[in-house]
């Protein structure tokens, strides 16, 4: 054995390969299994370039035994195509040879990189049947593989059965909750990394950063930052990119852009990206556009996530021309547009009233338009009232299969702002015979460390009395600035009050309302939005931010929204 690893080591091409592979079967060592499977093995993982002749010679064994099947798995589930590892598993499970441990290893490894969640799980039970030992490498693999896959339950059961964990169980799991749509939990539990003794590394605080994004947990997500710097880890590209991300999500694009200075020639590709696109999101277009060319004079070759960034910036601030000029180039710098630049486009043109041209755009594309491109076309008719082409849109939409609210919500909003009562009364019947649920609005808020939830008409937060009160008073002072509720787009066949109660308790506005009367006098208030803030909200919150003298931020699903002193970092322009 030491012999043909000593052979191995010194092959460094396919020939040399064949001239070891022809050297066993003339001297009968191929025969020999454990000979033949190190010889499968390097072929498999030392190179991708030898892998298609490791499975030729695999396929030529008659009766493989089980390493000749883990040095291939082990090499499948490596390569670009980690199903056919799969494949071969199951080839294995209908043969006489039998899986073992390691075969299961590589095999679960495999299902990760596919997100093979079925499969996962027979591999699961089949490892339970044979009664092998599962230590604690193949029990975090497993829960990588349920992390991955969303299958969050089946991810904190292993991670709750563990005897003994690493720090790349604690890794998977939360960079699982972070992924799953869980990141209060995520954030929890990476607190208790530190309380069980271990230290975060650079994974670790990925994940973590990550929650903090997207709960907008500013506190939380700066005590990261001073740990990344004291460890250390202020040098990985990667941590610092995410860093910058978790400023701007969290409403502090100085500060983003404060890292993003720090770290000189280190900066990559996706660092560039993230902070064209943090300033995109805030609004400051000019400063956007103004990084972007920054990059290419710095010898940074755009890719097309920074175009897209780019074009984004133009979008929320309306610089319509600058857009255009970046979207035709892109072809000259080698970068083909996709759809989402596309959607960009049309939706720069939409915001600006230029319906008729984003229509043509749409209808000369070179690609088939998806759902979501036709979906931001209806929302420009909506902004605009082009009740024609919201229907041409509409239709076009049904035809698509679509079947989402937010296609009805907006048709129906066209036909309310004009009056068309009965229009809005077929819609919404369209509605109910489909069956199509309304995606619940909801806010989050951070005061002292935590994490407070709002669902629009809230009633189960421990202070939603005073919370209540709070927007009382509050609808009292706006009204004598003049406000009156936007009760347009509410349902017509409610009473005048109905639709004003309908508006006054949006999750934002028990957000901020909470933010009012849990911080000191002067503090900022944050709330993220996962919908688009309405019309009657940002009127509101404008106010707000002038009676109080309060800055508030919110960022909704497409960008942020800073108000102040009566009024909004966006200019009414979103």
């Amino acid at each position: 054995m030491a012999f043909v690893d000593s052979l191995l080591q010194k092959c460094k091409s396919l020939s040399h390969i064949k001239q070891l592979q022809a050297h066993l079967i003339t001297t009968g060592l191929f025969r020999f299994y454990p000979s033949r499977s190190k010889l499968l093995d390097f072929c498999a993982t030392s190179s991708p370039s030898l892998l298609p002749y490791a499975t030729f010679i695999f396929h030529h064994i008659p009766c493989p035994y089980t390493n000749d099947y883990n040095a291939i798995i082990r090499g499948l589930a490596l390569s670009h195509h980690p199903t056919r590892a799969l494949t071969c598993y199951l080839r294995m499970s209908r043969a006489s040879t039998k899986p073992d441990a390691l075969t299961c290893s590589f095999a679960l490894k495999a299902c990760a990189r596919a997100l093979a969640w079925s499969e996962a799980t027979q591999i699961h039970s089949q490892l339970i049947r044979l009664g092998f030992e599962i230590d604690v490498l193949l029990k975090t693999t497993l829960l990588d593989v349920y992390a991955k896959a969303s299958d969050l339950d089946g991810a904190r059961k292993v991670f709750d059965e563990m005897g003994r964990r690493d720090i790349t169980s604690w890794n998977a799991l939360i960079a699982g909750l972070a992924q799953g749509n869980q990141p209060d939990e995520a954030l929890e539990l990476f607190k208790r990394v530190e309380l069980e003794g271990l230290k975060a590394n650079e994974v670790t605080v990925l994940g973590a950063l990550s929650a903090c994004s997207q709960l907008g947990a500013i506190k939380e997500g700066e005590k990261i930052w001073d740990y990344v710097r004291v460890e250390g880890l202020d040098l990985n590209v990667q941590v610092c990119n995410s860093v910058i991300d978790m400023y701007a999500k969290c409403g502090f694009v100085d500060k983003a852009y404060q890292v993003f200075e720090c770290m000189g020639c280190r900066k990559s590709l996706v660092t560039w990206n993230t902070m064209i696109m943090a300033l995109a999101m805030h609004g400051d277009g000019r400063r956007a556009m103004e990084l972007f060319e920054e990059m290419v004079r710095f010898g940074v070759c755009p890719d097309s996530v920074s175009y897209l960034a780019a074009l984004c910036a133009c979008n929320h601030a309306g610089l319509v021309d600058d857009g255009f000029r970046l979207f035709n180039s892109m072809a000259g710098c080698g970068v083909s547009p996709n759809m989402k630049h596309y959607g960009s486009v049309v939706d720069l043109l939409g915001r600006a009233g230029r319906l008729e041209e984003a229509f043509d755009i749409v209808k000369s594309m070179p690609v088939v338009p998806d759902v979501v491109l036709w979906q931001t076309l209806l929302g420009a008719c909506k902004t605009y009232g082009n009740v024609n082409m919201a229907e041409q849109v509409s239709r076009k939409l049904v035809e698509m299969g679509s079947n989402s609210c937010g296609d009805f919500v907006l048709l129906s909003n066209v036909y309310a702002a004009l009056e068309r009562w009965d229009d809005v009364g077929r819609v919404r019947e369209a509605m109910k015979n489909r069956d199509v649920k309304k995606v619940p609005g909801f806010s989050y808020t951070e005061v002292e460390g935590v994490i407070h939830k709002f669902l629009n008409g809230d009633q189960r937060h421990s202070s939603w009395r005073e919370i209540y009160r709070k927007l009382e008073e509050v609808r009292f002072r706006i009204e004598a600035y003049g406000y009156a509720p936007e009760t347009n787009y509410v349902l017509h066949d409610i009473g005048q009050e109905e639709k004003d109660n309908a508006l006054c308790y949006h999750s934002e506005k028990l957000a901020v309302a909470f933010g009012l009367i849990s911080t000191s006098e002067g503090t900022p208030i944050q709330v993220i939005k996962n919908l688009r803030i309405c019309g009657d909200c940002h009127a509101v919150m404008k106010l707000i931010s002038k009676i109080y003298e309060r800055e508030i931020i919110v960022r909704d699903r497409a960008r942020f929204h800073r108000f102040k002193e009566g009024s909004c970092s966006c200019r009414d322009y979103w």
